[in-house]
């Protein structure tokens, strides 16, 4: 597996793992680890779809990354 790949399949996986997390009511969709593993997994594959210029793809996870990057941040001053 080339790295290109193995970004574009971590990525994938760790937004995947975050839904299943959440929809098996294990994380709450208002908590850091969801928000942060969201976040790194949209911005790997934000790289993933910009190393294949597929503009749909990136247009959609570089959505995904900003609402994440959103979230994390007031998880991270609720916290304070």
């Amino acid at each position: 597996m080339d790295y290109k790949t193995l970004i574009g399949t971590t990525g994938a996986l760790l937004v995947l793992i975050a839904f299943v997390l959440n929809e098996t009511h294990k994380w709450s969709d208002g908590s850091l680890i969801y928000d942060s593993t969201n976040l790194l997994g949209s911005a790997l594959l934000v790289y993933y779809a910009l190393t294949l210029s597929s503009w749909p793809f990136t247009a959609l996870n570089a959505v995904w990354l900003l609402v994440s990057l959103r979230d994390t941040f007031t998880d991270l001053r609720r916290k304070k």
